[in-house]
């Protein structure tokens, strides 16, 4: 194995000091008043040799490892993949390296990460909550640990965060349908507390209320991990029981769901149920007719949450918190 370059080979190459060579090789040659040839020979030296510095004792005399600690719900749903390489794009960059972990809307295993990543030294986080997590992200904002949430938020903390204007989003997508001629307009959501899905469940009743179909409201809640079995039995008693002319579903992975179980039923869209899903998704285009979709600014969604996160890294104190717009995409399915 070949010996590891030192800084006392380029100071011996040069023929000046190692304390030399260090103030060069850390930017400091101008506070240190190094002349500028000297400067040229140090570099050219340390480019010749090969030298490689030890990043890990640079971050320690520097107090930052240029990392940030990014935690999502699931790494493997397209949203969150897509939200994530986004992410890593703009930090890249900007000088950071993300490292990244799943929560799977677990409290426990999000804490798990926030500790790991604590180990790591990371500059900061950028976090999707979890349902209960409020007591571990008020903790790391006590200990002054920069943070942006992203996608949801926690009403009950203060926070910076970046999310989708869930309210607009869903109210926007039922008043489409209804003006539009469905009448019994149902959505399909997550039984949990979280306030994103909160507030698209509030969008959808609001908008069936201010429409005057309040009789017509009709929401099914499915846990997190739900079995596909049970999307089968929620959209066939929809359809059988004529109780809805239109769908709504509260997220990527419903919708999905809600496809298969469609087309395992042999229902006709949009004739006999039409259809709006969350978020934008491949898969989606090989279903017929293509479904219509609430699409959520995604780099913008990514962009500024680096972009706060990096302010935060810097000193900036102030809280930013941002509900971003979304589009309704319609295709065929309604």
């Amino acid at each position: 194995m070949a010996k590891k370059v030192s800084l006392k080979d380029i100071a011996n190459k040069v023929g000046v000091s190692t304390a030399l060579v260090s103030y060069v090789l850390n930017g400091l040659e101008k506070e240190k008043r190094v002349g500028p040839e000297v400067v040229k020979k140090i570099r050219a030296a340390a480019k010749e040799l090969n030298y490689k510095p030890n990043q890990i004792a640079r971050s320690l005399r520097k107090g930052s490892t240029n990392t940030i600690g990014l935690i999502v719900a699931d790494i493997a749903n397209p949203f969150f993949g897509q939200l994530a390489r986004i992410i890593e794009d703009e930090s890249i960059r900007n000088g950071y390296t993300v490292i990244f972990g799943s929560s799977d809307e677990n409290c426990k295993k999000s804490q798990s990460l926030v500790d790991t990543f604590l180990n790591r030294q990371v500059d900061g986080f950028i976090i999707v909550p979890t349902e209960g997590s409020q007591e571990q992200i008020a903790s790391l904002i006590e200990k002054e640990v920069p943070l942006v949430l992203i996608d949801r938020y926690l009403p009950e903390v203060k926070s910076n965060f970046v999310v989708l204007d869930n309210f607009s989003a869903v109210y926007n997508s039922v008043e489409h349908l209804l003006e539009n001629g469905y009448k019994r307009v149902g959505m399909v959501a997550y039984q949990n507390s979280l306030v994103h899905m909160e507030e698209r469940t509030k969008g959808y009743m609001q908008a069936m209320k201010d429409a005057e179909r309040e009789n017509e409201i009709c929401i099914t809640e499915l846990p997190y991990h739900f079995d596909r079995k049970e999307m089968d039995r929620v959209i066939d008693d929809i359809y059988k029981n004529k109780k809805c002319d239109a769908v709504v579903f509260a997220t990527n992975a419903l919708a999905l769901a809600g496809l298969y179980a469609i087309r395992n039923l042999q229902i006709q869209v949009p004739d006999e149920l039409a259809l709006v899903g969350f978020d934008g998704n491949e898969a989606f285009d090989f279903f017929n007719p293509p479904l219509t979709f609430i699409q959520q600014p995604m780099v913008k969604l990514g962009h500024e949450s680096v972009r706060i996160l990096i302010e935060q890294m810097k000193g900036k104190k102030e809280l930013q918190n941002l509900k971003l717009d979304s589009q309704l995409v319609v295709r065929g399915s309604c």
